[in-house]
Order: structure tokens, then sequence, then C-alpha cells
């Protein structure tokens, strides 16, 4: 699985000072380390950027691509902001990421073909949040021919099925498994994409939640994945360097593995994390201790 690093971005603490600044430091030093750490892109999120946009993505760009020969993913709601760091960036970009909403799609798919970039498809439509798999297909369909109709070919497009906060939404992350072994008939030749941190934010078990996740989304044919560059169990699953970890998980998936109780202790919190996640049991702040 691809890795996209999703730490360089607006809210971290440690760089807005540099953004602010312009100092190409810090932002040079993370770049530098997401390589290191085997990222297939960087992920630069400016969310909104109000206030100079343009000008902040443009450097920021330039100074990612002075310092690491990775292509970049630019995140930010801000079109023209969005087409400041296409100009400026060298080899293929990928525009994280274009919604299912016409009023979205139908001014930034001009700049895929325009850039020459790939895109990230955000199965987040009209309504918002699908509610189900079947929501999410059809979706898919509609953003996938607009594309298309553009003469974006299946091959440049990501899926996002939007992975939601568990302690929120907790069937939602049943559907997306479910939409991602729909994804290749829906749409042959499109890859997948997902924001996995969502999936943990607001629990006290960031890490073994992702991990486990992220395990679960490799076996059901994701490609790559945004996420902390910084959490090294979660790039080795990625890698494929813990087949123990991926073992547990499918036991769990497949029904085999009834009871965290059956695995090693080092295992089972990856045990009880895929219950949670498939929804064998309610989730909890205090799940993990009690089960």
């Amino acid at each position: 699985m691809k890795c996209i690093g999703e730490n360089l971005n607006v809210m971290q603490k440690s760089l807005n000072q540099a953004f602010q600044e312009r100092n190409p430091g810090p932002v040079q030093e993370m770049a530098r380390q997401q390589q290191r750490a085997g990222m297939a892109w960087i992920d630069v999120n400016l969310g909104p950027a109000r206030k100079n946009g343009p000008e902040l993505m443009d450097w920021l760009v330039r100074t990612i691509q002075e310092a690491v020969d990775l292509p970049l993913s630019l995140d930010t709601s801000n079109i023209e902001a969005m087409e400041a760091g296409l100009a400026a960036h060298k080899g293929r970009a990928l525009i994280n990421s274009i919604m299912a909403r016409p009023e979205r799609y139908n001014a930034m798919l001009p700049l895929v073909t325009r850039y020459d970039a790939d895109m990230i498809a955000l199965l987040w439509g009209p309504e918002g949040l699908p509610r189900d798999e079947n929501e999410r297909a059809a979706w898919a369909v509609e953003l996938i021919y607009a594309a298309n109709e553009m003469g974006i070919d299946n091959q440049r497009i990501y899926v996002d099925p939007i992975i939601t906060p568990l302690n929120i939404q907790q069937d939602q992350l049943p559907a997306v498994l479910r939409f991602m072994a729909m994804l290749p008939e829906i749409a042959p030749g499109t890859r997948s994409v997902g924001g996995l941190s969502n999936l943990s934010n607001g629990t006290p078990w960031r890490e073994p939640l992702n991990q486990t996740y992220l395990a679960m989304l490799k076996r059901a044919g994701m490609y790559s994945a945004i996420l902390d560059y910084k959490d090294r169990l979660l790039i080795d699953i990625a890698a494929g360097k813990r087949p123990d970890i991926e073992q547990v998980v499918v036991a769990v998936e497949d029904g085999s593995l009834t009871s965290p109780q059956e695995v090693e202790e080092n295992l089972r919190v990856f045990a009880r994390a895929a219950r949670v996640i498939l929804g064998h049991s309610l989730y909890s702040d205090s799940w993990m201790k009690l089960e």
C-alpha cells in the first residue's frame, strides 16, 4: 500500500509560525523526514486558506520540492490557491480533493486537465456524508462520469469513500469496506485512498485503531492511505512487514477468531480493535480494557 504523509498542514503548531514567516527550514525538514519514512506523496493541507492562500501555496510547493523529489498532494478548498500550487508543482500533482457536488467538480475538474494532474474523488455529496456503501457507489459513478466526460481516465482517479470517526459513526467503517469490494466493478482502473486518521479522531486509542483499520483496508484492496508518517508500525503494516497483525485481523473478519483471549497478549489489542471496527462490540473509550 502506498502512503501519503498527512503531517504537513496548517493545524501543526510546529509549522504554523514557519508558514507565517515563510521560513523554509521546518517545512523542508519535515518533508525530508517524510521522504525517509517512505511516503509516496506529501500532503500539503492549507484548509480554506482565506488569507494569502495562492501566495502561500505557491511558496510551499516550491519550498518542499527544493528539498525532496516527491510529488505532492495539494489540499485546500480555495480554488485559486489550488491553481497556484498546481502551476508551481514540478511533475504530476495529486488534487486532494474534488467533492461529488456539481458546483465543486464543475469548478475543479478543469484544473485536472489544465495541469495534467491526478485527482482524489471525495464521495461527499450534495447532502453531505454518504449513508452507506450504496450511496457511496452512486456518488462515485456521478463524479467519475463527470471526470471521464472531461477526458480524465479512470487511472488518474483516486476514490476516497470517506473514513469517519469510530466514536461518532461506528457503522460507517464496515460500509467503507463493503464499498471497497464494489469499486473495481463500478469503476475499473480507478485507485482508492482514505484519510486514515479520521477513524480514531477523538479517541484515546489512536494508534491501534489506525493500525488495525489499515490492515482491513489493505485486505479490501485500498491502494493508498493518508496517514501519520511518524507511526512506524503503521508504515510497516502498509509495507507488509507485520503479517502477524494482518493474520489476527483476517481471523476476526472471517469469524475464526471470536475472542481477543485466543491470541498472544501482544496481539490482543488488534483483535479488540478489529471487533469494535466491525461492530461486533459497541465502542466506548473503555472498550479496550473491558473486553
